[in-house]
């Protein structure tokens, strides 16, 4: 017997998450999204309705169009067996279509444009101001080609598309491989999220040609010397500069983002053995050993940090803590921007930033040879290959690893 039946997308959301009509008939199921959200709070499992309470004081409606829903499904799979027809999901999901009414199926009004500048205000609510930062970059770079080119919409957004939208990223804006990239990445993430919620049909997004680009950036790594070294600098002459490199050593120890370790709170330290946060990026609880320069740190502030800079401003006076460290070994670089290769040499100094910090935990932890999945607990890498793609390790270092190892002895 066929059954339909509303799930949420996320039951466990604090804020809106999505309705999905789920059907089951001759066993297959068919997902379907509602274009409805509601907050899990007002959301009764049991009924598969909006609950009634005066805290929602729409909730006759909402269920009114569910229930239109749910008939809407019934008949259209009804009237495809009479017509001798046998359902499958696109069929079914073309009749179901037919039957509500345009009050309830938008996805043919819903343009590209539309959905990304109403996702991008439903995602204030629950993405860190750098998603939304990319997002906003990425629509304003699409806007930009729609005007100057040709109309975007989702059955547009093809390999043609996407080899011609290279070019424009890359030799228009002369824009780096891995900016073109997490451009590329955030398009992606767009229609994905219409996909799954009924707008979009269009898959050739999918397709392994529609590729995120990247290329291995020339990041640095301070190890446990400079570290050191940056530690004992006497930086009491400017209190600005004092704070920055108290707040940058607490992420070189921690592995936390600058988002993470700039918020630490008397509450995060337990024990005065751990610290436990859960990440603003990824709503992970991690726990993460206190280090001793952790503690002396926390124990000068009484533990409770002091108010960070932005990050704009910390990455600034940060070039100026580490030069005053000493620390201008000479590095070359080499970046791919507007389709051509740029060489540069810079003092290492230059090239450090907050999230350098964060890579410097992860590459000493590996060096000390503490096992991969432990670190990868607190970076929060889900697989080893990214993980080792995210240290930094030089063929020297890596050489003299190897020189413990028993097969070299």
């Amino acid at each position: 017997m066929a059954k339909a039946k509303f799930i949420l997308k996320e039951p466990n959301s604090k804020s809106d998450t999505l309705i999905y009509l789920v059907y089951n008939y001759q066993y297959k199921r068919f997902k379907y999204s509602t274009g409805e959200t509601i907050n899990p709070k007002f959301w009764n499992k049991t009924a598969q309705r909006v609950k009634t309470t005066k805290q929602f004081p729409e909730y006759p409606e909402f269920n009114s169009r569910l229930d239109k829903i749910e008939n809407g499904i019934n008949n259209a799979f009804r009237k495809l067996l009479n017509d001798g027809t046998q359902p499958n999901n696109t069929i079914l999901k073309q009749a179901l279509e037919d039957e509500l009414d345009d009050n309830i199926v938008k996805s043919n009004r819903v343009t590209f444009f539309e959905f990304i500048d109403s996702y991008i205000e439903e995602s204030k609510l629950n993405k860190t101001a750098g998603t939304i930062k990319v997002y906003k970059t990425t629509f304003k770079y699409l806007k930009e080609y729609a005007k100057k080119y040709k109309p975007i919409n989702f059955e547009t957004v093809t390999l043609e598309f996407y080899n011609q939208y290279l070019g424009f990223l890359k030799h228009e804006h002369n824009l780096s491989n891995n900016t073109v990239g997490k451009h590329i990445k955030t398009i992606k993430s767009f229609m994905n999220e219409a996909t799954e919620r009924g707008l979009n049909t269009n898959l050739e997004f999918k397709n392994k040609r529609f590729k995120t680009i990247r290329e291995e950036a020339d990041t640095v790594y301070l190890n446990i010397e400079e570290l050191k070294q940056i530690e004992k600098i006497d930086l009491k002459a400017s209190p600005r500069l004092e704070k920055v490199r108290d707040l940058f050593l607490i992420g070189c120890y921690t592995g936390l983002r600058f988002s993470d370790f700039t918020q630490i709170s008397p509450e995060n330290i337990i024990d005065d053995k751990v610290i436990e946060v859960r990440t603003q990026k990824t709503g992970q609880r991690v726990a993460i050993p206190l280090h001793k320069t952790v503690r002396t740190i926390l124990k000068k502030y009484n533990n409770k940090l002091p108010k960070s800079y932005s990050n704009q401003k910390m990455n600034e006076y940060l070039k100026d803590v580490i030069s005053l460290a000493g620390i201008k070994e000479l590095i070359e670089t080499t970046i791919t921007k507007g389709g051509k290769i740029e060489k540069n040499i810079l003092p290492k100094y230059k090239l450090v930033s907050t999230h350098t910090a964060r890579r410097s935990f992860a590459t000493n932890l590996y060096l000390a040879e503490v096992p991969t999945i432990a670190i990868m607990k607190i970076t929060g890498h889900k697989t080893e290959r990214s993980f080792l793609q995210y240290i930094r390790v030089s063929q020297k270092e890596n050489a003299d690893k190897l020189l413990t190892h028993p097969f070299f002895n």
